[in-house]
């Protein structure tokens, strides 16, 4: 005789899951990525906009170009990406599981904690992204010509030792974790208060497309200056301290350069994270469907 049941509440899904959903993402945008980190490392000169910026990079180097550092970032993803969700989806459901109330400030210090940790992770994986990303923009004499990301650590191990794998670390850290926070707790909060307010189903597809927009653009405002900074550290083979790249910064053109790359950030970030957002929950939606049909069909014997 077969029994019907709902298993659908204790199904554990694989920690990987945002590692893949972000891998899957990131084809979306890195070329945005790159055309953010070039804007990033420009030092004095006129200022280009985004749209320039690209125009520039695809006439000089051609449009493949924009995809450079690919498999970086897909490492990246892979560890970074895979540690913070997988981490944070970890943290929810013990917090959950001992009654304590997941208010926004209780989520955003999950995630912070998750996306620092995630970071040290990726750190590796981000110093070579970001190589391989500016590479072209280098004078030919200064070009590694990076061919993957292994050839890019095999080369930063080589010239400058195992010590510039920890290059930016720390406000890599603080970035990833102030990111996280802003990104995955974001969306969870407002998912909730459009929820609750305009009462719309939780599995709603503009739900996730509404909630992770508003993410994406908390965490590009707060996370730009940041990001400046960490990629000004990751992306030279300078020794400088974090100080000394914000003075650098301020000397040369104010406070203006604290949203450098913001509207490629943006663009970026914003179909980036409704991307992740919404594949995690396919990759979530096809794995309980599956478990749930598999084992519906076991107790059915």
């Amino acid at each position: 005789m077969s029994k019907q049941i709902d298993i659908s509440q204790s199904i554990i899904y694989p920690k990987w899951f945002g590692g893949s959903a972000s891998c899957m993402a990131a084809l979306v945008s890195h070329p945005l990525d790159l055309i953010k980190v070039r804007m990033q490392m420009e030092h004095g000169g006129t200022k280009v906009g985004t749209l320039n910026t690209c125009i520039r990079i695809v006439q000089a180097e051609g449009a493949l170009v924009l995809y450079n550092g690919l498999s970086a970032g897909f490492m990246r993803q892979l560890t970074y990406g895979s540690v913070r969700i997988g981490l944070y989806e970890t943290l929810k459901e013990h917090t959950k599981a001992n009654n304590i109330p997941t208010s926004p400030p209780v989520l955003g210090l999950l995630a912070g904690l998750s996306g620092f940790i995630g970071a040290i992770f990726g750190n590796s994986s981000d110093i070579g992204n970001i190589r391989m990303q500016n590479d072209g923009s280098l004078p030919p004499h200064l070009r590694r010509n990076y061919q993957h990301i292994f050839d890019a650590w095999r080369q930063i191990r080589h010239q400058e030792g195992w010590k510039a794998f920890g290059q930016g670390l720390w406000p890599n850290g603080f970035r990833c974790g102030m990111m996280t926070s802003c990104q995955l707790a974001s969306y969870d909060s407002f998912r909730g208060l459009i929820v609750a307010t305009a009462e719309i189903h939780d599995d709603h597809p503009g739900l996730h497309l509404s909630a992770s927009f508003l993410a994406a653009l908390v965490a590009t405002t707060l996370c730009s200056p940041i990001d400046v900074i960490k990629t000004q550290l990751m992306g030279s083979s300078n020794k400088r301290g974090i100080i000394h790249v914000i003075k650098d910064l301020t000397t040369s053109e104010g406070m203006r350069w604290v949203f450098r790359g913001w509207t490629p950030g943006f663009v970026r970030l914003g179909p980036q994270t409704m991307a992740t957002m919404i594949l995690l929950e396919q990759h979530k939606r096809l794995y309980r469907n599956f478990k749930e049909n598999t084992d519906t069909q076991i107790i059915s014997l």
